[in-house]
């Protein structure tokens, strides 16, 4: 890949993203409204673990991309995961971080953007590809809390359309 075809492809993919956050930031409120504790077995995170995961770890894979390194500490992680005190705090958290880290990518320059980039030994890409992958972890986790709202007592809201808790507007 060549840095203009990167700069192409940073502006797609971040685009991507950014079309998410809304929804991402609805699916995380809706866990203020029930039982943050709920998990569906005990191996699973809590709601409440899961909200924040999905705020860290969204904002952890940007910054990774910008760094042009993936380095994981879980006692940070983990540490940013329990300092939220509400999914109020955690939405706010999303609203402000990840528009700031995507404006932050797309003014990476093209040669940065389209070097290759180590993922832990498993998977080397250009950089901007990282933005797929980001997306897809995002999506994943959004939509495993989703699930965990109407059992924990929350209501669904529409994702990708209307759902029965939160229908499609009509016109």
């Amino acid at each position: 890949m060549n840095a203009e075809q990167a700069k192409v492809l940073v502006e797609h993919l971040a685009g991507l993203i950014e079309s998410e956050v809304a929804t991402t930031c609805k699916v995380l409120a809706a866990t203020k409204a029930g039982n943050g504790d709920y998990k569906p077995d005990p191996k699973s995170r809590s709601a409440r673990e899961l909200a924040a995961h999905v705020a860290v770890a969204d904002n952890w894979f940007l910054q990774s991309i910008i760094d042009g390194k993936f380095e994981f500490n879980p006692e940070e992680a983990g540490k940013a995961e329990s300092g939220f005190k509400s999914a109020d705090e955690i939405v706010a958290f999303y609203q402000k971080e990840i528009p700031a880290r995507l404006k932050q990518v797309r003014a990476l320059p093209g040669d940065t953007l389209a070097r290759e980039v180590d993922f832990f030994g498993f998977l080397k890409l250009p950089a901007v590809s990282f933005l797929g992958l980001a997306n897809n972890h995002s999506i994943h986790h959004r939509g495993q809390l989703a699930a965990y709202l109407r059992p924990m007592g929350s209501k669904v809201p529409s994702i990708y359309g209307g759902s029965a808790d939160e229908p499609m507007a009509a016109g």
